[in-house]
């Protein structure tokens, strides 16, 4: 899938604010009943987290808005693809749907690495769309990680 939307946007300003921070710039979005509910960038260090990525960060917030333990029937926007962590985490929280930048072929559990969904002992598989706003997505992160360097 290619191309962007919205939603996606979202996603991407979010994953610059948190560059903007220091933060490795990752940004995701949930999205319910055709609206946002909640959004949020890498905060690990900001918040000494290692568990403040942007999914979780979001998926928190998702559920706090809605007062709710699951996000069934809601969407997720992210602009790489999630860790082992934060793929078992939309498991948990029931995300129907899973869109997602850039692929990340070193810390990525979708497409690469584990390839959690796939496991058998995978409760709840969302429907899972690739490379949607990829070249903006891998962009952020090339720029970010090249400013480092320099």
């Amino acid at each position: 899938m290619s191309g962007t939307n919205r939603f996606m946007d979202e996603a991407l300003a979010e994953a610059k604010a948190a560059g903007e921070r220091g933060e490795v710039p990752i940004g995701a979005v949930v999205v319910m009943d055709g609206r946002i509910v909640s959004r949020g960038g890498n905060r690990t260090r900001e918040l000494n987290d290692v568990t403040a990525h942007a999914e979780i960060v979001a998926i928190r917030m998702a559920c706090e808005e809605l007062g709710q333990e699951r996000l069934t029937g809601a969407d997720l926007y992210v602009t790489l693809e999630p860790c082992t962590m934060c793929a078992a985490a939309i498991s948990f929280a029931r995300i129907r749907r899973l869109y997602y930048g850039a692929h990340d072929p070193k810390g990525g559990a979708v497409e690469n690495g584990v390839q959690f969904y796939a496991a058998p002992t995978c409760h709840h598989v969302p429907d899972v769309y690739a490379g949607l706003s990829e070249t903006a997505s891998a962009e952020i992160l090339t720029e970010f990680f090249r400013a480092r360097r320099d």
